[in-house]
């Protein structure tokens, strides 16, 4: 909505224009009136639409025709006054002043006009009669108002009109020759409709049409109100109302009803609501809200915005096939003013054997645009009416910015839910064959894949330890050196040819260009391992070469498989991504490793409920009677009794859990025997538990494999 309104008075000399501007101000006709007022500021707090209005007033004795000229250039709606008892000032309306704007403005985005007729008072009759020709031969014409400067008569309504004129113009909406709206303004209130229909019938219930009144006008309807909407709809549209519901065309037949009843504000109000601007666009506010993403941060969708995906999948989902086929996809992006996904989105994310978009590559691609373009990923969410139908701010609040990845590796943590694994090997070495399978594809289908549809990326939930995470896998074209922007990711795979004797050398190359003084770690992959193996010419072995570099051993990896390809390499790649600063000896989940194991229980609730009884016991207990050298004492044991869970936490040597459990009793001797035997109890009770828990665990899994 524009800031302030500017209406600039025009007309014949001695018709009242001076008059009307003074009478409104005063409240009361003037005894004596100047040749021209001054501008005039009315504060937005006393204005209907709680907007500034400026009144100019326009004087043919003082004002020279470039000063005209010039107001008429910067006024918003220009009122021609007339005297409906002088008709020398009603022709010139037409041979004069419409002719003389109209010169003065554009062609297609001409000012809107109103006619003025004063001094009402001296007639006892209308003359509309002789304006209403005028107004049909002139669409720019907004309105005509008849009203008296003496006796005050309907001075707040011109004004008002004249403000309605801007805020809420009749131009872009409506046609008076053709008595219909015009496209845009159709296209907009179509897409309205359809966001608003959230179970996609194309009818608006009661519910839906409740919903609507509510988040455009803040209050809902009575249900009689809603049962005369429909009335009137069903009187004037044969198939305006379906099954008790209003159908687009009797949405459409309501909008025009309001405009041409002069209620041009209730559908601006409604298509504002939406978004859009006084051209019929949607705005870049609403579009691309502010969202600050610093370096070394990502962008993740949050369960709110996950939360709303669903429901758009499941109203397109009309077959609930749990797939989206072309048909539905087609329907589902009709509230878009373009197609924004292209035919390589079905080999970026997990598709059915039709090749159509499932529930989780639908969220997957979601996903994968957050990460790389968040600025997209807003635009979508407006366009599907996020913000609105969530009854959020912004598509801003669908977007978790998560924290510097340097904060992550400081605390040995994260809660990020995305991680980017870039894929680097030399031309021919697999990698398009890695980022199939991760898509569930063998080395049959990926053959069906046309050149031209081919994508860059890949990107599907894995389940790390219960815990689903979205792994990014970006293709990396060969080349001398990485590009900085191809050197960032959270973990990387280096890819070689087993059966290319030169494969190896390239991603040794690599590694030690980029990586080897890095902190981010690399997984080595040997592809077409069904195929015989040859040596590579390298001074070193692959798995002399992981050992040196402290890395994983090689991992043997095909797609030529009679069905989908193993993942074990992807929830390895997962695993480091979420534990780089671990020296993993084991990287599976298979819940039978000592690994897995002591990382189920560390993630248990018993474990974490021990330690905390053991903290809060030993520090109340320590804190009441230790001296200064004691209390220093404390803090080392605090520290050393954390780092016990911390060793499994990030796959140390348990060696390490049994000095660290030595140097602990080692200073708790030197407290006194009280509180060496309160804390010792805790000590013992939460390494019994332990024990315990993963004897209880082993024979569960024994126990389990026999049946």
């Amino acid at each position: 909505m524009k800031k302030d309104v500017r209406i600039l008075l025009v007309g014949e000399p001695r018709v009242g224009k001076t008059s009307l501007v003074m009478s409104l101000v005063s409240e009361e006709f003037p005894e004596e009136v100047p040749a021209r007022a001054e501008e005039i500021t009315i504060p937005g707090d006393v204005t209907p639409e709680r907007v500034p209005t400026h009144i100019v007033d326009y004087s043919e004795a003082e004002q020279t025709d470039d000063q005209l000229y010039l107001e008429i250039s910067r006024a918003n709606v220009i009122c021609i006054v007339y005297a409906v008892n002088n008709k020398n000032s009603i022709d010139k309306v037409t041979n004069h002043w419409i002719p003389l704007i109209n010169e003065r403005t554009d062609k297609d985005n001409r000012v809107p006009l109103i006619l003025v007729g004063n001094k009402s008072d001296l007639l006892d009759y209308s003359s509309l009669e002789t304006i209403l020709p005028i107004m049909n031969q002139y669409s720019e014409i907004e309105t005509c108002v008849e009203c008296s400067a003496k006796n005050l008569k309907n001075i707040s309504e011109l004004f008002y009109y004249a403000q309605k004129a801007v805020l809420h113009p009749t131009g872009p909406l409506y046609c008076p020759e053709e008595k219909e709206l015009k496209p845009a303004c159709v296209k907009a209130l179509t897409r309205i409709f359809k966001i608003s229909d959230m179970d996609n019938d194309r009818i608006l219930n009661d519910a839906e049409l409740n919903f609507f009144q509510r988040i455009c006008f803040h209050i809902p309807l009575a249900p009689q109100a809603l049962e005369d909407v429909k009335n009137v709809v069903r009187k004037n549209v044969h198939d305006g109302v379906s099954g008790n519901g209003l159908t687009l065309k009797g949405f459409l037949f309501l909008h025009t009803l309001f405009i041409q009843r002069g209620r041009h504000e209730t559908t601006w109000t409604v298509l504002r609501r939406f978004g859009y601007d006084d051209d019929l666009e949607l705005t870049p506010e609403y579009l691309f809200p502010q969202l600050k993403v610093p370096i070394d941060c990502t962008t993740e969708l949050n369960h709110h915005a996950y939360l709303f995906l669903q429901s758009i999948f499941d109203k397109h989902d009309q077959d609930r096939d749990c797939a989206l086929s072309p048909e539905e996809l087609k329907d589902l992006f009709q509230v878009f003013p373009y197609m924004p996904w292209g035919p390589d989105v079905n080999n970026t994310v997990y598709t059915n054997e039709k090749g159509w978009i499932t529930y989780q590559g639908f969220l997957s691609q979601w996903t994968l645009t957050t990460y790389l373009d968040v600025q997209r990923c807003l635009e979508y969410l407006g366009y599907l009416g996020y913000s609105i139908l969530t009854e959020q701010e912004s598509q801003a609040m669908a977007v978790t910015v998560t924290r510097d990845k340097k904060i992550d590796l400081h605390k040995r943590q994260t809660q990020r839910n995305v991680f980017r694994c870039n894929v680097i090997g030399s031309q021919g070495s697999g990698k398009s064959g890695i980022l199939q399978s991760h898509l569930g594809r063998n080395l049959m289908r990926q053959t069906r894949i046309r050149e031209q549809h081919k994508s860059f990326y890949a990107i599907n939930p894995v389940y790390v330890y219960g815990q689903e995470k979205y792994l990014l896998l970006h293709h990396v074209m060969e080349c001398e050196a990485l590009s900085p922007t191809d050197a960032v990711c959270d973990v990387v795979c280096l890819v070689y040819d087993v059966t290319n004797p030169k494969s190896f050398d390239y991603c040794a190359r690599i590694f030690k260009q980029h990586f080897m003084d890095s902190r981010t770690p690399c997984l080595l992959v040997g592809s077409k391992s069904d195929l015989h193996e040859v040596k590579q010419e390298s001074s070193i072995s692959p798995a002399e070469f992981c050992k040196k570099h402290k890395m994983p051993p090689p991992q043997a990896f095909t797609c030529n498989t009679a069905e989908s390809p193993s993942r074990e390499i992807f929830i390895k790649m997962t695993t480091m991504a979420m534990y780089p600063h671990a020296r993993l000896r084991c990287l599976c989940t298979c819940n039978r490793c000592t690994f897995c194991l002591c990382q189920n229980l560390l993630n248990s609730d018993l474990l974490q409920s021990v330690k905390n009884k053991i903290f809060t016991a030993v520090v109340n207990r320590l804190r009441a009677g230790i001296d200064v050298l004691g209390e220093a004492l404390l803090t080392d044991t605090g520290s050393s009794l954390g780092h016990q869970v911390h060793p499994v936490v990030h796959v140390e040597s348990s060696i390490y859990m049994e000095s660290s459990l030595h140097s602990t009793r080692a200073e708790l001797r030197h407290m006194s025997q009280a509180e060496l035997k309160n804390s010792t109890f805790w000590l013992r009770a939460s390494f019994g538990a332990t024990i315990f828990a993963v004897l209880g665990f082993a024979m569960y899994k024994a126990l389990l494999k026999q049946r």
